[in-house]
């Protein structure tokens, strides 16, 4: 399936300076590993975010944010934005921003041996 390439760079361009950033294809996208962890990726032409939990309520109000759903599951702590709630530079990175910030307590995937 493909995805917005275009919003695949600016998710680039924003963790291009961090450390131990690895890009995987995945879940029908594209998906950016921050320290082996899910953090932020592209699918079609959302952008994901892993945020914590404890906030996700709030997150899902806000412009142009939903709940993920993968497999039919509501995935609580992954959104997605569409291009409402990224137009800006502002609003790009305060979703980017908020998925840095989980990431320092996010568990990390088992790692398949």
């Amino acid at each position: 399936m493909p995805y917005d390439e275009k919003l695949a760079n600016r998710v680039r361009e924003r963790f291009e300076d961090l450390p131990n950033v690895e890009e995987k294809k995945m879940m029908g996208g594209l998906v950016f590993m921050y320290n082996d962890k899910m953090c932020a990726g592209v699918t079609k032409d959302e952008l994901m975010c892993r945020i914590d939990p404890a906030f996700h309520e709030t997150a899902v109000e806000k412009t142009g944010c939903r709940t993920m759903s993968f497999g039919g599951k509501q995935m609580t702590g992954y959104v997605l934005i569409d291009e409402t709630g990224i137009k800006s530079k502002k609003d790009f990175d305060y979703w980017i921003g908020l998925a840095l910030d989980f990431n320092k307590k996010a568990k990390s995937s088992k790692k398949k041996k």
